[in-house]
């Protein structure tokens, strides 16, 4: 017997059979949400899909699924969830928000996802901000799809605060292939960064997540960061890899096939915890902080942004300790030339 969201997405109707993607409505009574991580630089969430189809092999966000009580780890990329959307409810709900807060779009599923392609719910919920003043929006994807609404941008822009950010994990397509096999390329999504930035749009660039031994030498963060400026961002950060166990029963066989040389170190380390503390993300930080430098870009949010001021280098500020993931940054992942 369900109960609670998990009945509610058994009960929606199924909207689309693909070979490998099932979409269903799922009916939700807030589309905006009330973040309760204390660490998280906004205050309110909106993701307009449940699950995503990129099929990311590090994706944190597999465990959300187990709320609607779907516990297969790929159920989180083969059952995509579409929300209702009620303008008058979700007009209703804005208005809780405070001038001085932030609502992040994206923060657990893609909301340019190939989904929204055919639901467009995210240029549903961009539609209303654009005839709204004052708030503080910020979009994270991976999808150059987010170029097709440069047009609400824009006018969101006028009479609020807007930020486009953009994850890009390493600029080689070949391992982006590797790690995110439904995502668009790394060039496609500088290239819909460049076309919205040249309108304006404040836009980032986040090397998210940063792997030992995989997209983690200097080279590869360096890159990131000149193909983040060429794009026309002002802003770049990145965060180590964190592995729940639903991510982990995806990407230590992910490992076993396609880097074997470091799974039993990752095994080794996230069977214990699920972050990396101590000097590895110390190292990852003095590098963003050099690149920065290098290429003057930022790590913080405009001035004008009252209350967003948290940094971007999301590596963890717990204590060292020597549970440190240091001996898994050899050898590393070759390059294609």
């Amino acid at each position: 017997m369900f109960s609670g969201i998990a009945k509610l997405a058994r009960e929606g109707g199924q909207l689309e059979q693909k070979a490998r993607v099932e979409y269903r409505e799922l009916d939700t009574r807030h589309l905006l949400n009330r973040c309760s991580g204390e660490r998280m630089p906004f205050e309110w969430t909106i993701n307009p899909y449940r699950g995503c189809e990129f099929g990311c092999q590090y994706c944190y966000a597999r465990y959300t699924h187990g709320f609607m009580e779907y516990r297969e780890p790929v159920d989180f990329e083969r059952k995509i969830f579409a929300k209702q959307f009620d303008l008058r409810s979700f007009s209703a709900e804005l208005r809780t928000v405070r001038p001085d807060e932030w609502i992040a779009i994206g923060t657990a599923t893609d909301p340019y996802q190939p989904a929204e392609r055919r639901y467009g719910l995210t240029r549903k919920v961009l539609e209303v901000f654009a005839r709204r003043q004052s708030f503080n929006l910020a979009i994270t994807t991976k999808s150059d799809l987010v170029a097709r609404d440069v047009d609400l941008l824009v006018k969101i822009a006028r009479g609020n605060n807007v930020r486009v950010n953009m994850t890009v994990t390493t600029t080689d397509t070949g391992l982006a292939r590797l790690l995110e096999p439904m995502a668009p390329r790394p060039d496609l999504r500088l290239a819909a960064l460049r076309a919205l930035s040249s309108e304006g749009i404040e836009t980032s660039v986040f090397a998210c997540p940063i792997m030992p031994g995989i997209n983690d030498s200097r080279e590869s963060l360096a890159a990131v960061a000149k193909a983040a400026v060429e794009a026309g961002a002002k802003n770049f950060g990145a965060q180590v890899v964190f592995l729940r166990d639903s991510a982990r029963a995806v990407f230590v066989p992910f490992l076993e096939r396609s880097f074997p040389h470091l799974a039993r170190a990752y095994r080794d380390h996230f069977d214990k915890q699920a972050t990396i503390r101590g000097a590895y993300p110390e190292r990852i930080r003095k590098i963003l902080h050099e690149l920065r430098a290098e290429h003057s870009l930022s790590a913080r949010w405009p001035e004008h942004a009252p209350k967003w001021q948290a940094s971007f280098d999301f590596s963890t500020t717990e204590p060292a300790d020597n549970s440190a993931l240091v001996e898994i940054s050899a050898p590393k992942y070759r390059q294609r030339g």
